[in-house]
């Protein structure tokens, strides 16, 4: 199947089901043993990124895996497994990259990227594999989310009934913990804001005006929803996803350019990897005072 395909494939799918008010991104949540909830390659452990993770969540809901562990068909037979007869694989993408050669300086190189679609099974597809005999991923302990939350040091300010970023002082603003209907879903609002916060110019500067004109509001809110759909699987949070009120900006964001969800999603996995870089800068500094002590 060429990209092309892919893109309009892919786009048909998640317009499909956001015509029925509903969005791929929204129930991952099965159990996945030692791989988790994230979508992860079960040889290498590499976790898939992108446009890949509501793909893969999509696949794994609509089929009824248990598991969100893949592998390609190579891969299985590397494992002396076998992709069992009559399955279907799942189309995924990657980007490879190029060095080339500039046109009018012989001695320069510049980078180009280029998507490419390949095939993945689930593991409940296939016949004969053998896995490290680990425990299950444990869940992450309660109030992760909002531990998370701090370690970005985002200015964080309570009030009011309504949850937004202002860029223009640089604070996020969220309505008290006990408006919402638990506090699942006021962590879940907090982990969109985050990913707004950042886009900001002294962050990220994820500007998507450029790339999407006049429908640069309806972009940036895909992103955040698909940001914090991510940090929501990985931090154990069930909170609901603010998608509903921009599901008519979303369709008509995506009816008229099929690249859209696939950038959207890019950065996304952009902006939660950008979030999850604090905690892990905390966890470091947290191990060298102890190493010290």
């Amino acid at each position: 199947m060429n990209i092309a395909a892919v893109y309009e494939n892919v786009t048909r799918s998640i317009i499909a089901e956001l015509e029925q008010g509903a969005a791929p991104w929204v129930k991952p949540w099965k159990g996945g043993g030692r791989i988790g909830i994230m979508p992860a390659n079960a040889v290498t452990g590499h976790h898939y990124r992108g446009i890949n993770i509501p793909i893969l969540w999509h696949a794994a809901d609509t089929h009824g895996f248990p598991s969100h562990a893949w592998l390609t068909f190579k891969q299985a037979l590397d494992k002396g497994a076998r992709v069992r007869k009559g399955e279907k694989g799942t189309q995924i993408v990657f980007t490879k990259r190029f060095a080339v050669k500039t046109v009018d300086a012989e001695d320069e190189e510049r980078r180009i990227s280029m998507l490419r679609a390949f095939t993945v099974f689930n593991v409940a597809q296939v016949e004969g594999l053998t896995t490290p005999d680990t425990a299950p991923a444990q869940p992450p302990p309660a109030g992760a989310a909002d531990i998370f939350a701090a370690a970005t040091g985002a200015d964080i300010r309570h009030g009011g009934n309504k949850a937004c970023f202002v860029p223009s002082f640089d604070f996020i603003v969220l309505p008290d913990p006990e408006s919402f209907e638990n506090v699942q879903h006021y962590r879940a609002t907090k982990l969109h804001e985050l990913v707004h916060w950042s886009g900001h110019k002294t962050r990220l500067d994820r500007d998507l005006n450029h790339r999407f004109g006049t429908k640069a509001y309806a972009a940036e809110e895909l992103v955040a929803e698909l940001g914090a759909a991510f940090l929501c699987a990985q931090l154990g949070v069930e909170g609901q996803l603010r998608h509903a009120g921009y599901i008519d900006s979303w369709l008509s964001l995506l009816k008229e350019d099929d690249r859209a969800i696939f950038t959207a999603a890019s950065k996304a996995s952009q902006a939660a990897d950008y979030l999850r870089s604090f905690s892990a800068e905390a966890e470091e500094t947290m191990q060298a005072a102890a190493d010290i002590e």
